[in-house]
């Protein structure tokens, strides 16, 4: 209990820096990393349920599928670390799991915000329209500048990691029961 309650204080911290400044601190992630990885060493409940190594195998897979998230899709660094971070306290199942759970609900916040700024109607038929037309000339249509632009919603990924946690952390999906 006290490792699930540290680190959620540890990924509400960032969320609220992701809110305020758009950044999320290596003062609070490399310290975040560490003590998950210490912590995965005590008795069980505490750190990863695996141990030690569960611990590093979900520090290096969420680290590195965010890596490749950072390299081709321009998720932040601070985002990088953060999901690295959930994955040394949570292990590897847990940790993965968590990871998923943040990129659902990040991306359903983000078409939300979509849908609020551009308006549910005009979002469907600038759709359709941009289908239709690409398989009208049976190729991909690039999008305008304007397109791409009102594309481009915030992603807080922290603020997602948050709920995420709670759902992994709390089982409340039932899946590790």
């Amino acid at each position: 209990m006290i490792g699930q309650t540290l680190i959620l204080l540890l990924v509400l911290v960032c969320a609220v820096t992701d809110l305020v400044w758009h950044k999320i601190y290596n003062a609070i992630t490399y310290p975040g990393i560490l003590a998950g990885l210490l912590f995965s060493l005590e008795p069980v409940g505490w750190g990863a349920a695996g141990g030690f190594e569960d611990s590093l195998k979900g520090l290096a897979a969420c680290g590195g599928l965010m890596v490749a998230a950072f390299l081709l899709f321009e998720v932040g660094g601070g985002d990088v670390k953060l999901l690295a971070m959930e994955g040394a306290w949570l292990g590897l199942e847990r940790g993965l799991e968590c990871l998923l759970w943040t990129f659902v609900i990040g991306g359903a916040v983000a078409l939300a915000i979509l849908v609020w700024k551009l308006g549910t109607w005009n979002l469907v038929k600038a759709v359709s329209r941009h289908l239709l037309w690409s398989l009208r000339l049976g190729r991909a249509i690039p999008l305008s500048v304007e397109e791409k632009a009102a594309l481009q919603p915030p992603l807080y990924l922290a603020v997602a990691a948050v709920p995420a946690l709670c759902i992994v952390a709390l089982d409340l999906a039932g899946t590790h029961s």
